[in-house]
C-alpha cells in the first residue's frame, strides 16, 4: 500500500480525539511516530462526562510528563462523606499505607480541563488535533490500514496522505489515509468496533442524570458526597471552581432537565438535613448507562481502546482512567513492533492484559453501583445502625477504606499472568523503609513481584520517578560489592550494548561500577525494590515489572527479555486476515467467558 508521495506518511492514525487518544498519539509521537488525529466533531468538547483522575492513572501522567497540568486545574480529593436522613453517617479518609503512591488523591477535574492539558501536551510533540474529519469505512491487509476519512468544509488536507477522493453530493470531501497502524479511540458508538465486527457485550443498566450546577451548601468542598433520601441516593462532586459541583441522581423524577435545579435543591436538603441550594446547571444529561465490553481489543493493524472498547457505569469513575491505561500500554507496544525493536506477537499482549481488566471492572462498577443507589427501603433504616460500628471500629473503618481506594484508585491493577511476565525470583516480603519522605512512605511495605508497579518504590526516590518517564524499558542492577569484571556489571554493559535503543540500563547505588549509576545514597531504593548485591529487575516502559531475579547473567536476562527481544534475522510474520467463520467462533466463545464470569459476579 504505497502512499504515492516522497514525503513520509504518519505512521499511526489515531480516531477520537478524547483523553483516551490524546494519550494514544502523545505516546506514540513521544517514541518518534509520525502520528495523525482526527475527530468528527467540529472542535473539543464542552461537556464533561468524567471528573475523578485517579492514583494510578495520575502516575501514568506523571511519566508522561503531564501531571502538573492536571494537578494545578483541579482538586484534590481524600475522603468519602456518607450522609442518609438527614444525618451523616461517616466519613472514610485516604488510606494508602498499603499501595504507596507519590499521589495518594484522586484528582476532582473536568473532563474538558484534561483534555484540554493533553491537547497542549501532544501540540508540544507536533501533533494537531484535526477536528471535523469523520471515519467513513476502512480496508486493512498485511500491509497496512486504507482508511476513508471526509471532512464536512470541503477542505481536505491530504499532503499527508498522497490520495484524494472526490466531493460527494453531501458537500463532504472523501480523502484516502494509508497508514500502517491504525488507533480507534472513537466512544460507546466507535466506527472503528463496528467496522471490525467486534461485539460489545454487556447490559443496560438504570437512568441516571448528570448535571454540573453551582451549589449553595455548608459542605466543606474536601470530600466526595454520598446522599441517601430513604428512597434514593444522589452523588456530590465538588470541582475546584468555588462553589460549583458535579451532582449525580440515580432516579430522576423526568427524563429531561427540566427542573432539574428545584428537584436536587428538595432531594439533597432532604438527604443532608441542611438547606442546600442548587442553581441553574451548566450541563445536564440524562442517559441509561451500560455495562458493556469487547471480547478483543484488535483485529490485524487496528485497534480499540476506551469507550470503543468498553462502557461503564460512571458510579466509580473508573471509564476514562481505565481508557487512559489501556493507550498507555497499547502506545509502548505499538512504537516498539513499528520501529522493529520487537515482534508482531507484542502486539497480542494488548488484549491479554487489558480484556481481563475490563472483565474485572464489569464487575466491580456493578458493584459499585448497587452501593450508590442503593434503592432498599430499609436502607434508611439500617445504614445508621451499620456505619455507626464501622465508626467505633477503626480497624473495620481502615479495611473498609483500603477496600474501597484499592477498587477505585488502579493501584492494584497489575498483569502477573501475562507472558510478559517472565521472572521469578522472590516472593514479595515485608520491608522496613529506612527513611523519611517528603511524599507519603509506609514504614512497612512489600517488594514488588513480577507484574506489580514499581512506582510504589518511587515514594523513596526522585531518581526512579525520573527514570520512569523514559520511553524505554529499564534494566536496573544492583552491582553492590562486585567490581567492574564481575559477571552482572558485564551483563549490565552488554545488555546496554545491545539494546540501548530500547532499554535504559542503570546501576542502583553501589561501588558505581555499573553502567549509569542511579543514585541511591542510603538504600532506600534498594530496600524498596528488595535490590541486593547482584540482584536486579526489569520494568516495563508502563512502569510494571516484568522479571527480577538474584544474580544478573546474560541467560536470565535473555529469558526475560524473549518475549519482547526480536530475533537475529527474523522478520515479523506476514498478517493472515481473519475469516468471518473464525471471528464468529472466536467471539462466541469469549461471549460465553464475559457472560459466566458477570454471572458469577451477581451471584457473589
Amino acid at each position: 500500500m504505497s502512499t504515492g508521495s516522497a514525503a513520509p506518511g504518519p505512521a499511526v492514525l489515531v480516531v477520537g480525539a478524547g483523553p483516551v487518544g490524546l494519550t494514544a498519539a502523545h505516546e506514540l509521537a513521544r517514541r518518534g511516530l509520525r502520528v495523525r488525529l482526527v475527530d468528527a466533531a467540529s472542535g473539543p468538547s464542552r461537556t464533561s462526562r468524567a471528573v475523578a483522575v485517579h492514583p494510578r492513572t495520575l502516575e501514568t501522567f506523571d511519566q508522561m510528563g503531564t501531571v502538573d497540568g492536571i494537578l494545578r486545574h483541579g482538586r484534590r480529593n481524600r475522603a468519602f462523606t456518607m450522609y442518609a436522613g438527614g444525618r451523616r453517617l461517616v466519613r472514610l479518609d485516604a488510606d494508602y499505607t498499603s499501595m504507596p503512591t507519590r499521589h495518594p488523591y484522586s484528582v476532582i477535574i473536568e473532563q474538558t480541563r484534561t483534555e484540554a492539558v493533553l491537547r497542549e501536551a501532544v501540540a508540544r510533540l507536533g501533533v494537531e488535533v484535526e477536528w471535523g474529519v469523520r471515519l467513513a469505512g476502512f480496508e486493512q491487509d498485511g500491509t497496512g490500514v486504507r482508511a476513508r476519512l471526509t471532512r464536512a468544509d470541503g477542505t481536505g488536507e491530504t499532503a499527508q496522505t498522497g490520495e484524494r477522493g472526490e466531493t460527494g453530493e453531501t458537500g463532504e470531501t472523501e480523502e484516502i489515509c494509508t497508514v500502517p497502524w491504525l488507533v480507534g479511540c472513537d466512544g460507546g458508538h466507535s466506527t472503528v468496533r463496528k467496522a471490525l465486527g467486534l461485539p460489545l457485550l454487556g447490559e443496560s443498566r438504570d437512568t441516571w442524570m448528570l448535571a454540573d450546577a453551582p451549589v449553595s451548601t455548608d459542605l466543606p468542598p474536601d470530600s466526595i458526597y454520598w446522599v441517601h433520601t430513604g428512597g434514593q441516593a444522589l452523588m456530590m462532586v465538588p470541582y475546584a471552581r468555588e462553589g460549583h459541583w458535579r451532582l449525580l441522581d440515580t432516579a430522576p423524577d423526568r427524563p429531561d432537565a427540566t427542573g432539574a435545579a428545584e428537584r436536587f435543591t428538595a432531594k439533597l436538603s432532604r438527604g443532608l438535613g441542611s438547606a442546600v441550594r442548587v442553581g441553574d446547571p451548566e450541563w445536564t444529561s440524562v442517559f441509561t448507562f451500560q455495562q458493556r465490553m469487547v471480547p478483543r481489543m484488535h483485529e490485524g493493524r487496528v485497534f480499540v481502546a476506551g469507550d470503543a472498547a468498553h462502557v461503564h457505569s460512571p458510579a466509580s469513575g473508573q471509564g476514562m482512567n481505565t481508557g487512559v491505561q489501556e493507550a498507555y500500554n497499547l502506545a509502548w507496544k505499538l512504537a516498539m513492533v513499528h520501529r522493529g525493536y520487537a515482534e508482531r506477537p507484542l502486539l497480542d499482549t494488548y488484549g491479554e492484559e487489558r480484556v481481563p481488566v475490563g472483565k474485572a471492572l464489569l464487575g466491580s462498577t456493578r458493584t459499585a453501583t448497587s452501593l450508590v443507589q442503593l434503592k432498599n427501603a430499609l436502607a434508611a433504616v439500617a445504614l445508621p445502625v451499620v456505619f455507626c460500628v464501622v465508626r467505633n471500629l477503626p480497624p473495620l473503618r481502615r479495611a473498609i477504606q483500603r477496600k474501597v481506594l484499592g477498587g477505585m484508585s488502579g493501584l492494584r491493577l497489575g498483569y502477573a499472568r501475562s507472558s510478559l511476565t517472565t521472572g521469578g525470583g522472590p516472593e514479595p516480603v515485608p520491608i522496613v523503609t529506612p527513611v523519611a519522605s517528603p511524599v507519603m512512605v509506609p514504614r512497612r511495605g512489600h517488594v514488588p513481584a513480577p507484574g506489580e508497579r514499581v512506582s510504589g518504590a518511587a515514594t523513596v526516590s526522585d531518581a526512579l520517578v525520573r527514570e520512569l518517564r523514559d520511553v524505554r524499558w529499564t534494566l536496573l542492577v544492583a552491582p553492590g560489592g562486585h567490581d567492574a569484571d564481575g559477571v552482572p556489571v558485564r551483563a549490565a554493559r552488554d545488555a546496554a550494548a545491545q539494546h540501548g535503543a530500547w532499554l535504559s540500563v542503570r546501576s542502583v547505588g553501589g561501588s558505581g561500577a555499573g553502567p549509569r549509576p542511579l543514585p541511591d545514597p542510603d538504600g532506600a531504593l534498594c530496600a524498596a525494590l528488595g535490590l541486593a548485591a547482584g540482584s536486579w529487575a526489569l520494568v516495563r516502559p508502563d512502569g510494571y515489572l516484568a522479571a527480577r531475579g538474584d544474580f544478573l547473567a546474560g541467560g536470565a536476562l535473555a529469558e526475560a527479555l524473549a518475549p519482547v527481544r526480536p530475533r537475529a534475522g527474523d522478520r515479523a510474520a506476514p498478517l493472515k486476515r481473519r475469516s468471518g467463520g473464525l471471528r464468529a467462533v472466536q467471539d462466541t466463545v469469549e461471549t460465553e467467558t464475559i457472560t459466566g464470569a458477570m454471572e458469577m459476579e451477581r451471584t457473589r
